[in-house]
């Protein structure tokens, strides 16, 4: 069975939004990687982007001037699934979250890859081990990364009924060694931890909005000057313990707070997606981008990024 050591190549399959930030966390690791896309115009993009964040880490002494170069030359790019992932020791997927188009990309590699190599999903949404071929799952684990990766800390990790725990050790202890904060999950949950949690918000930022209580900008300004900062330093479990978990117990005793209504979609994002508001990527979401130089902002949200995460490690590095 393989140990940390024996990881060598690594592949990732899927060079579209996660795929440039993922690898580069593997190449900054020590690696050698082999990325794997279709489209060759999304594997130009792919070397662009890789290039321009490496520089930005360097701009953020995140990585040695001297090593920039160094870096870029890890990463590879395959022309086919089964030339990515030809020897290697470790598969990261991350193409779309589609069914099918999963099934296709896992067919391919269950031809061609070796039966001690460790596979590890990006999926978000899908239970990826009723997909990954029966005679692969003792060797499949989920390795679910935040965008953008080479920013946001947070891996999830959790592996298959069928795999053995050493190989979601090994993932952890890999993704620790590339500078990720891994989190081992006990089992399979959709959504894993920080998508629930952010699925939980969701729910009330939507009802705030469709009941016209406040504005998005009233949201963010309220969750940015109170738990969102506190949580850096406290988490959310700690924060119970500092608070007092009785006064936590009373919140449920008194009916302080009751959930709002499920619904199938809240009014409000179907109203943007009617528009064609899609977000920052179509130049008007919540807040209108129209105008902005669009680079410029990406540019300026990941340095802040870079700032906040910084501290957060810090904190993590000396919790309270």
């Amino acid at each position: 069975m393989k140990n940390l050591n024996d990881i060598k190549k690594i592949a990732v399959l899927g060079a579209g939004t996660m795929g440039p930030g993922i690898a580069q966390m593997f190449a900054m690791g020590g690696y050698t990687v082999t990325m794997w896309t279709r489209s060759e115009q999304t594997r130009e993009k792919a070397k662009e982007t890789l290039y321009k964040s490496l520089q930005t880490f360097v701009e953020e002494e995140m990585l040695a001037a001297d090593k920039l170069e160094e870096t870029f030359s890890k990463v590879s790019f395959a022309l086919t699934v089964e030339e990515a992932v030809a020897g290697v020791d470790f598969v990261q997927e991350t193409i779309v979250e589609n069914k099918d188009a999963k099934l296709e990309l896992f067919s391919k590699v269950n031809d061609a890859i070796s039966d001690d190599a460790i596979i590890a999903s990006n999926t978000s949404g899908l239970n990826v081990f009723e997909l990954i071929p029966e005679n692969r799952l003792k060797q499949t684990v989920i390795a679910h990364w935040y965008s953008p990766p080479q920013l946001v800390p947070l891996v999830e990790v959790v592996k298959s009924e069928q795999a053995p725990q050493a190989y979601a050790d090994i993932t952890v202890d890999l993704l620790e060694k590339c500078g990720k904060t891994a989190v081992l999950m006990k089992k399979f949950i959709r959504g894993y931890i920080a998508n629930r949690m952010q699925m939980c918000l969701n729910q009330e930022l939507f009802y705030l909005l469709d009941n016209g209580y406040c504005t998005p900008e009233d949201i963010d300004k309220a969750v940015k000057a109170s738990f969102i900062p506190r949580a850096v330093v406290l988490g959310l479990c700690k924060r119970a313990d500092f608070g007092g978990l009785d006064m936590t117990a009373n919140n449920y005793k008194n009916k302080s707070y009751s959930m709002p209504p499920e619904i199938d979609m809240p009014k409000t994002l179907q109203d943007h997606i009617d528009k064609g508001e899609l977000g920052f990527k179509t130049g008007k979401g919540f807040y209108d981008y129209s105008g902005a130089d669009k680079q410029e902002l990406v540019a300026k949200r990941d340095k802040q990024l870079f700032e906040v995460y910084k501290l957060a490690m810090k904190f993590m590095d000396d919790p309270v």
